[in-house]
């Protein structure tokens, strides 16, 4: 217990000086913490949303569909295999056509997909249920706020739809907006109309239990998830959440430069404090050997001291940082309304998540980078002469 109650008892004779850099360390330390946070939390609430919204348990695609093709979206059509077929009889899948069309809001020409679904469906959390129950003659549509914003339609408002049969004839028909709904994924919104998908087979001409995807219940076990067939190919949530699970890693990426900045700057200062005190305390290193302390010790004391740095900086960051993470987290940060711009699924408060990997993570990083740089300077220590100390000299 020697060298630790003398380590405290040197930087606690540093006074001010300590306190500085446990400060500056701790900001950067409650900084990494807050920062990866707000990313955290923003990737988890976007995937969580659009498992909720759109993709289920995963899905299965038509092998022609690419969602980021609209050419191939009017060929990606197909009866389902017996296997997805009995999925759907046991609502363990609902299928979805897609294909191409056009509305003519106030005269002027607005391309978008539409996507039949059906109104009872309850795998994805969208209100499906507002398209049962109209008129046989009307056709109910449902679209998203940006969609409405977009094309200036209101609830209730009527619209002229025009899409192409399977066969390549054109056709057109009014269709009646029943409900404008307020999601947060961009993907089930923007230049979209829901509508019935036996309206949209009858529309296209196409066998009565043709889909371009079909999306599989979020509890389906996985062992009944049948295998890929020729015209079916099965993408899982891995595949799915790619683009999101890539944005989170180049936004963490690039505050990788802040927390280098931040660290680097209160490593800096600790660095230049134990070459400070191995030049300032020569005498005392000569007099400790003189009295039996062996070089390895005289290390590890300067070492230790250091490290105290980094273990008060975890103290003095939990008394401000704790309330302020926590007051961040459970009321969250409001967000501007441009953000829902942003072409991925974000809500109007960003909630942070701080899990235990992150804190424990951040924890061991501030700790073992502080040990290393504090041990950097001790490397004079190594042939230092009891003699040389007592006389004032770094051999």
């Amino acid at each position: 217990m020697l060298i630790p109650k003398l380590a405290f008892r040197n930087i606690a004779g540093a006074g001010v000086r300590t306190w500085l850099n446990v400060f500056v360390l701790s900001i950067a330390f409650v900084t990494i913490i807050w920062v990866q946070g707000l990313i955290e939390g923003m990737g988890k609430f976007a995937m969580d949303d659009m498992i909720d919204k759109e993709m289920g348990g995963g899905q299965f695609w038509h092998r022609v569909y690419d969602p980021y093709d609209p050419l191939t979206v009017e060929d990606a059509h197909a009866r389902p295999s017996p296997q997805l077929a009995e999925l759907v009889s046991r609502h363990q899948a609902e299928p979805i056509l897609i294909t191409t069309g056009a509305i003519f809001p106030d005269g002027r020409a607005q391309n978008l997909l539409i996507k039949g679904i059906n109104p009872k469906q309850e795998i994805i959390n969208l209100p499906t249920s507002v398209l049962e129950g109209s008129d046989p003659g009307i056709i109910p549509a449902l679209i998203g706020t940006r969609m409405a914003k977009q094309t200036g339609l209101n609830k209730g408002d009527y619209v002229t739809m025009r899409w192409r049969d399977i066969h390549g004839t054109f056709d057109a028909m009014d269709i009646q907006i029943v409900e404008i709904m307020n999601v947060t994924v961009p993907s089930v919104d923007n230049g979209q109309v829901w509508i019935p998908i036996e309206n949209l087979r009858k529309m296209l001409q196409s066998s009565p239990d043709e889909a371009t995807l079909f999306v599989l219940a979020k509890d389906i076990d996985i062992e009944t998830i049948p295998q890929e067939s020729g015209e079916w190919i099965y993408r899982d949530l891995d595949y799915l959440l790619s683009d999101i699970l890539e944005l989170i890693k180049t936004k963490s990426a690039s505050t990788t430069i802040l927390y280098a900045l931040l660290l680097g700057m209160a490593l800096l200062a600790i660095f230049d404090t134990q070459v400070l005190a191995i030049f300032r305390r020569r005498k005392e290193m000569g007099t400790l050997m003189a009295l039996g302390m062996t070089r390895g010790r005289i290390i590890s004391l300067f070492t230790l001291e250091g490290a105290m740095h980094g273990m008060l900086a975890l103290l003095v960051g939990a008394v401000y940082g704790v309330p302020l993470l926590y007051l961040t987290a459970k009321k969250g940060i409001p967000l501007p309304e441009a953000m829902s711009d942003f072409g991925v699924a974000i809500s109007s408060t960003l909630y942070p998540s701080y899990g235990a990997k992150l804190l424990f993570g951040t924890i061991l990083l501030i700790l073992i980078t502080v040990t290393i740089v504090s041990m950097i300077p001790t490397h004079k220590l190594v042939k230092l002469k009891p003699t040389d100390a007592l006389r004032g000299k770094l051999s």
